[in-house]
């Protein structure tokens, strides 16, 4: 019986959050979330980094350790996505990031934390920082099919994630008045991006559902599958693999398709948005089930 509480207490914020977005996108069809995307991205993405690797008490070491474990999932996203965007005759270029990109931020961070707690957290965030170095490079390399340098220049989560990298390589503390900074952005953007979710739930729409279904199974079907073989691969055990599998499990991140609509064809937007859609509503399925095999096996 302790394992369902703790399944409940561990989503019901998450999912209660992202149904407050539901309602106010259905109070409110024309709903703006541009606000939430700016702020996630200049402020509350670095912040969340900053926070969740220095609060989680990880060392160097263990940021290493899962960054190289996050290059092998998400590398593994990529083989997967290649085969099924090949097979399925779509661009495999610029549909790829919904397949590498799992939302591991905004949803696997907070899910991670309430699992198992500021650690948790931490080796949640040295996984997520490698996809929100990715989402501010790959996903718009890809989205343009152009590699542009000052693409990366200009990403405020690309310093903040080189600031904490030295700051735990030195060991070097973060002043108290910075990390209460840090740590109201990064709750404030937690709660934000899980009510734009449920608002862009409202918004974006399914435009070919068969297809929908077939690529969101690459994303949180096959995701934790891999998660689970990196895990015995690697022999890990205890927190390490119960935040590996659930981050594994992720669905499609909602910032594929507002990169997606900045850089490429309506068509391929449509898709996108149709994956990410069509996936998060089946990881309200697949999460739970991942989440009570985390806890049940790796606690």
């Amino acid at each position: 019986m302790d394992i369902y509480l703790k399944l409940f207490e561990v989503l019901f914020p998450v999912f209660f959050i992202v149904g407050i977005g539901i309602f106010l996108g259905k109070k409110n069809p024309n709903f703006d979330t541009s606000f939430i995307t700016t702020y996630s991205g200049n402020f509350g993405t670095p912040a969340l980094v900053i926070f969740a690797l220095t609060a989680g008490k990880v060392t160097f070491d263990v940021f290493s350790e899962f960054f190289f474990y996050g290059i092998i999932l998400l590398t593994s996203f990529g083989i997967v996505g290649l085969i099924f965007l090949f097979l399925m005759k779509k661009d495999y270029i610029r549909e790829l990031p919904t397949f590498i990109l799992p939302n591991t931020g905004n949803m696997g961070i907070p899910i991670c934390l309430f699992a198992y707690g500021e650690l948790g957290m931490g080796i949640a965030a040295a996984i997520s920082s490698l996809v929100v170095l990715l989402h501010f490079t790959l996903n718009i390399f890809l989205a343009k099919r152009a590699f542009d340098f000052e693409t990366i220049f200009k990403s405020p989560a690309f310093y903040a994630i080189l600031i904490t990298v030295l700051l735990l390589y030195f060991e070097q503390p973060i002043p108290q008045f910075v990390m209460n900074t840090v740590m109201l952005l990064a709750y404030g953007m937690i709660v934000m991006i899980l009510m734009s979710l449920g608002v862009a739930l409202t918004q974006m729409k399914v435009f070919s559902f068969k297809d929908a279904v077939i690529t969101s199974t690459g994303r949180v079907i096959l995701g934790p599958i891999i998660g689970f073989m990196v895990i015995k691969i690697f022999n890990l055990s205890g927190i390490a693999a119960g935040v590996v599998l659930i981050q594994s499990s992720m669905p499609s991140a909602i910032l594929c398709y507002l990169v997606a609509s900045m850089y490429s064809p309506k068509d391929i937007v449509d898709n996108i948005s149709s994956t990410i859609v069509v996936s998060t509503l089946m990881s309200l399925v697949t999460i739970p089930i991942t989440l009570f095999f985390a806890l049940k096996y790796f606690y």
